[in-house]
């Protein structure tokens, strides 16, 4: 395949994450991308086209009303590492990629650009209603809710400092 955009790279590792066990929609995917790119999400155009690439290379295809990875593209994903980090992973599916030869002439994947902003904006939404917090994590507990140990001891009655012996 060539020439290899850097957005094509990362959407499919976005997919890899997003469509793991079901084809993934594309706010699903918006917001892998954006986990994989620290934040960033490419012009609705760049998306566009990398759709359309992947799908004429047989990369990515449209099942149940969502996308997921094609046989190929899953070989592709299958040898990467699980420590690396996101910029090592998408430099070598980047070369995977300037080495993959597509065998079949597949249907590219057309979607539009009203689609992608409304998986934007789906996205940019959820992100301001967490107002930066991650939502799975645990709520730290109030002091409130500290019991010292002497109260969960019951029934044991204090002695006096001064002891009278008979």
């Amino acid at each position: 395949m060539y020439p290899v955009h850097d957005d094509d790279a990362a959407l499919l590792l976005s997919l890899t994450v997003a469509a793991k066990r079901r084809p993934a929609a594309l706010d699903e995917i918006i917001t892998a991308l954006a986990m994989a790119q620290h934040g960033e999400i490419p012009a609705k155009s760049k998306l566009v086209d990398a759709f359309a690439r992947m799908g004429a290379c047989g990369l990515i295809a449209e099942a149940e009303g969502g996308y997921t990875l094609s046989a190929a593209a899953q070989a592709m994903m299958t040898g990467q590492r699980a420590k690396d980090d996101s910029a090592t992973r998408l430099a070598r599916l980047k070369q995977q990629l300037t080495d993959f030869d597509p065998k079949d002439k597949h249907p590219s994947i057309q979607v539009t650009q009203e689609q992608l902003l409304a998986a934007i904006q789906s996205y940019k939404a959820a992100q301001h209603s967490h107002q930066g917090q991650n939502i799975q994590t645990d709520r730290p507990k109030s002091k409130n809710s500290w019991i010292p140990t002497k109260d969960l001891v019951q029934g044991k009655q204090h002695l006096s400092s001064k002891r009278r012996k008979p």
